[in-house]
C-alpha cells in the first residue's frame, strides 16, 4: 500500500491532466491493472509515474520543465528535508520565481544540478 504522499501525487497528476474519473481509471488498469490508486503497490505507483512522464501532456510548452524533471526535484527536496516555504526562497533566490511550473527545461535541468550539489555536500 502506498503512503498519503505518493497517493496525493496521483491524484495531483489525474487534476492536471483533466482526465475524467473514467479515463484516469481505464488508464491506471491498463498501466498497472488496478483501478484505485490504493490498490497501488510501490511497483505500480513507478510503473504509473513512468508512463505519465513519457506522456505529452506534462509540460506547459515545448521548452517547459518537464513531470520528470518536477518529480526529481519533488524527491530532492524531500531528500533535503526542506519545508515548502525554505524551497520557495531557494527558488526565488537562484530562480527569480517562486512557481516549479514557470521554469524552462534547461533552468529545470540546473535546478536538478544545485539541489544534488547541496545534498552532497552534507
Amino acid at each position: 500500500m502506498l503512503d498519503h504522499k505518493k497517493l496525493a501525487v496521483i491524484h495531483i497528476v489525474k487534476k492536471e491532466l483533466g482526465a475524467s474519473d473514467e479515463e484516469y481509471r481505464d488508464t491506471l488498469e491498463k498501466v498497472t491493472g488496478v483501478r484505485s490508486a490504493k490498490d497501488l503497490d510501490e511497483t505500480g505507483f513507478q510503473r504509473l509515474m513512468r508512463y505519465f512522464a513519457r506522456s505529452g501532456h506534462y509540460r506547459a510548452n515545448r521548452d517547459g520543465i518537464t513531470f520528470r524533471q518536477r518529480m526529481y526535484i519533488k524527491h530532492l527536496v524531500e531528500d533535503l528535508a526542506w519545508d515548502a516555504a525554505h524551497y520557495a526562497n531557494f527558488l526565488k533566490k537562484y530562480y527569480k520565481t517562486a512557481e516549479l511550473g514557470t521554469l524552462s527545461k534547461k533552468e529545470g535541468s540546473k535546478v536538478i544540478e544545485s539541489l544534488k550539489h547541496i545534498l552532497a555536500g552534507r
